[in-house]
């Protein structure tokens, strides 16, 4: 019996930092494929936001194109042609073309 015993080996606790290791390097991999891009699109969001300006040419999130002939606090009037105009919320511009930006190049259509 006493044998047996002496056979047994008994293994070691593991240690707090090996067994939280593999949260770390998950939680490190989720700031760095998420989190940080998320920010960083925020960020361009909102500096794209304040330099909106009369004249300039957005596309809405709904898709609809115009020309910012109003800008108040965080509401655009868009004329959308033909004298439709329509109030937006700042927020929900996906993109500002401005009107100095350079049209796209059409070569390859005839």
């Amino acid at each position: 019996m006493l044998n047996f015993i002496a056979q047994v080996q008994t293994t070691p606790a593991p240690n707090l930092i090996t067994s939280m290791l593999p949260f770390m390097l998950i939680g490190l991999v989720f700031y760095f494929l998420l989190i940080r891009p998320q920010n960083k699109r925020l960020k361009d969001h909102k500096a794209m936001l304040a330099a909106v300006t009369r004249g300039d040419t957005v596309v809405t999130t709904g898709g609809l194109i115009g020309k910012v002939t109003k800008v108040d606090d965080g509401e655009l009037t868009i004329d959308l042609g033909s004298g439709n105009k329509v109030k937006v919320v700042a927020s929900m511009l996906a993109d500002v073309r401005n009107k100095t930006a350079p049209a796209a190049n059409d070569k390859g259509k005839k």
